[in-house]
Formats: C-alpha cells, sequence, structure tokens
C-alpha cells in the first residue's frame, strides 16, 4: 500500500510563519490610528447634538480632544455646515505609518456626523 503523507512542509511553515508576522507587525502599526479614528467619529456625533455655534462645537472638541488624547486633528480642522435644521461636523485627515526604511503606509480618514 502506498500512501502519501498531507501537511506543511518545513519551507512552508516558516513562508506562511513570516506572512502572518509581518501582517501582524502592520497591523499593530494601524490599529491606534483606527482607534483614534473611530474615537474621533464618536466625539464628533456627541458635540455635533450638542452644540449650536461653530465656536461652541470647536471648543467642545478640543476638551474632548484633550481627554480622550486625540493628537490628529484640533476644532479647527472641522467643518461645520447646516443640513435643514441639523448641524453637520465633517473631518478628513491623513495619517502615515512607518513601517520599515523608506516604505510608508498612507492611510485617509474622513468622516461626519451624519
Amino acid at each position: 500500500m502506498n500512501t502519501r503523507q498531507r501537511g506543511f512542509s518545513l519551507l512552508g511553515m516558516l513562508f506562511v510563519g513570516g506572512v502572518i508576522a509581518v501582517l501582524a507587525l502592520v497591523g499593530m502599526q494601524v490599529a491606534p490610528g483606527v482607534i483614534e479614528f473611530l474615537t474621533i467619529q464618536k466625539t464628533v456625533k456627541k458635540i455635533a447634538s450638542a452644540g449650536t455655534t461653530v465656536p461652541e462645537i470647536k471648543a467642545a472638541f478640543d476638551r474632548f480632544a484633550q481627554i480622550d488624547s486625540i493628537t490628529s486633528i484640533t476644532g479647527q480642522d472641522l467643518e461645520i455646515t447646516k443640513a435643514g435644521e441639523k448641524i453637520v461636523v465633517s473631518f478628513a485627515y491623513n495619517k502615515e505609518v512607518h513601517l520599515a526604511g523608506p516604505a510608508y503606509l498612507l492611510m485617509k480618514y474622513k468622516g461626519s456626523s451624519r
């Protein structure tokens, strides 16, 4: 009876392990930026419903940014408009993540209170 063995070879395991390690390293460097974006999105939704004037909204964002350690944008970077009776606060910013040597990952974030 001629049976074949199945499974990974040593080189196959090293290759798959290397790919998983690289993806994990990139993910660990990207995760703080994504968490900050989600915090900004939550903060913008809060202040859009609470504020009534542009200076109040910008000041409220700066207070929340100081508490939540938001460093990518400030209240001055917010774009505040009115859609009907509702205030819409939107933002956009870029974040660079250094990977290795001359390689960078550019992430573009954009969101609004809608």
